[in-house]
């Protein structure tokens, strides 16, 4: 049997940053456990790529039907393997506003407010224009300009622009509103993952076992303290032990999966499922927020934009040889190349919208193949009311949780997600990018509230940012302490998206990096 100091339970974007920050003490062993792939090769490191990795890099996941989405079923791509969601994701480098980490602090999540947690970002940063009062120069995590975006990814902030809505080239300093190109996690144009940032640098460390295709079935709990983790490797049953504790970070659906299959969570619903109660708490797995998100799409004449077309296809070929030998050109696009925060709704602390240009046409998160060029535009709504579930559909690890976002519950949300769909189209009539002549291919009349909110509730879906499912929180019915330590036992803390309280008003990989840098510490401090 294996015992290390500390099991750290998944190597996405929060875990990778946890282990190997713990494992820089090389007195302290450190035991890393995937589920998935390496996640290192040529597929994953290119860009452009992206819309491919569909295969052992992506669980894949379904929702429950929404009746918000009149009864369709959502589609839920979450990372598999070292790197998580950083590994599949569109590398967008966004933090989310000043104030969403103040408000944590009002909550009750002491040490959360934006200064509190500025250090950390900084920490985990190397910006390749340089250290400053908002960036940092040299952590493990490159964020990286954008060296070749596609002309129509300008000329959508132009057309912002020309709306009175000013550029802006970093949504992640003094102010966020405004439109831009997105800053990524890239370096020297590949995809820079959690996982090639934090963890493949220590990879030869004697004191970090870092170990893929492991299936966590549960904690191991033993006089209310956590000690280790029962884990199935191929036909293989083991369990791990942890002498100081075990950090989950597995997702804001796996974290609370695993903690009801541990026993921890909502007593009635974990006795439905033949599982023993060890601590009866409701806020695991409940409290899922998440950024519903509309996408518009225009077909052009033009082929400026990214298409399916024999100039197109002959266009992306050369494209991937360029990559292959330079890691330049068009195969470094994150898709979402450019994008942008404003306020729509009277009142709102910060801005409630955020647009992500796509200089492509989507269908169907780019499972259905459209023929033809054209571009995209996404709106989601940043600060959603509707709240949502995670629940066991089984009590196998294997099996996938049961997943209801509840988008669109509250009225608020299909308020503001209608303004902001509105606020599209008027940008989208510029001078800027009327030069490629679009046609709206979802025309309706934008006038009509029931026929807009019958096409957005028919249309729109996730935007992949799931997040509070283990909130944390002062409060006795919260998942875990404003140090991240579970209530209820000992020897466990959760670090990942569903600690957050709130979802942030932006991007969710970068919060999540962050949350694993301060775990870090958090357990340090509690083992020495």
């Amino acid at each position: 049997m294996d015992t290390f100091d500390i099991i750290v339970v998944g190597g996405g974007s929060a875990g990778s940053a946890v282990a190997a920050r713990l494992a820089e003490d090389r007195d302290r062993s450190v035991c890393l456990l995937e589920a998935g792939p390496r996640n290192n090769d040529w597929r994953v490191r290119t860009p452009g790529m992206m819309p491919f990795l569909r295969g052992s890099q992506n669980y894949r996941y379904d929702t429950v039907p929404q009746k918000g989405l009149n009864g369709r079923v959502g589609y839920q791509p979450r990372g598999r393997g070292l790197g998580g969601s950083s590994a599949i994701n569109a590398m967008i480098y966004i933090r989310g506003n000043k104030w969403d980490y103040d408000n944590w602090a009002q909550l009750g999540c002491d040490g959360w407010a934006y200064e509190d947690v500025l250090p950390y970002f900084r920490r985990s940063e190397h910006n390749v224009r340089g250290e400053s009062e908002y960036h940092g120069g040299s952590g493990p995590l490159y964020v990286s300009d954008q060296l070749w975006p596609n002309p129509a990814s300008r000329h959508f902030v132009e057309a912002a622009a020309a709306l009175q809505m000013p550029e802006t080239r970093d949504f992640n300093g003094e102010r966020q509103e405004g439109f831009g190109l997105y800053q990524v996690t890239q370096k020297n144009g590949e995809r820079c993952s959690a996982a090639r940032a934090y963890i493949e640098p220590r990879r030869e460390q004697d004191n970090l076992d870092i170990r893929t295709g492991v299936l966590v079935e549960k904690l191991v709990i033993e006089d209310g303290r956590v000690t280790g983790v029962a884990i199935k490797r191929g036909f293989r049953r083991e369990v791990v032990r942890a002498r100081g504790g075990v950090v989950l970070s597995a997702g804001a659906f796996n974290s609370p999966q695993i903690l009801m299959l541990s026993g921890i969570g909502p007593a009635d619903h974990l006795r439905e499922h033949g599982i023993a109660v060890v601590d009866d708490r409701p806020a695991v797995g409940s409290d899922l927020q998440d950024h519903i998100d509309y996408v518009s799409s225009w077909e052009t004449d033009s082929h400026v934009p990214i298409g399916d077309s024999r100039e197109g296809t002959v266009r992306t070929l050369k494209a991937m040889l360029e990559h292959r030998r330079h890691k330049t050109g068009m195969m470094t696009t994150p898709y979402a190349e450019s994008g942008g925060f404003w306020t729509v709704a009277d009142g709102a602390p910060a801005p409630d919208i955020q647009w992500h240009f796509v200089p492509a046409m989507l269908e169907d998160h780019g499972r259905e193949k459209v023929k033809g060029h054209g571009f995209s535009l996404h709106a989601c709504v940043l600060r959603p009311e509707s709240r949502g579930t995670v629940r066991l559909a089984s009590d196998r690890a294997k099996d996938a949780p049961a997943i209801d976002p509840n988008f669109l519950d509250d009225e608020r949300d299909i308020a503001t997600l209608r303004a902001g769909v509105r606020l599209s189209h008027r940008i989208v009539e510029g001078a800027a990018l009327q030069r490629y002549n679009p046609r709206d291919r979802h025309p309706v009349d934008l006038g009509d509230d029931d026929a807009l909110d019958e096409m957005i509730r028919n249309r729109a879906d996730t935007v992949y940012h799931p997040v509070g499912t283990c909130r944390m929180g002062s409060d006795e019915n919260s998942v875990v302490d404003p140090k991240l330590k579970a209530r209820g036992v000992d020897g466990l803390w959760i670090a990942d998206a569903s600690i957050m309280p709130r979802l942030v008003s932006g991007n969710t990989n970068a919060p999540s990096i962050m949350i694993g840098e301060r775990c870090a510490d958090f357990v340090r401090e509690a083992l020495n």
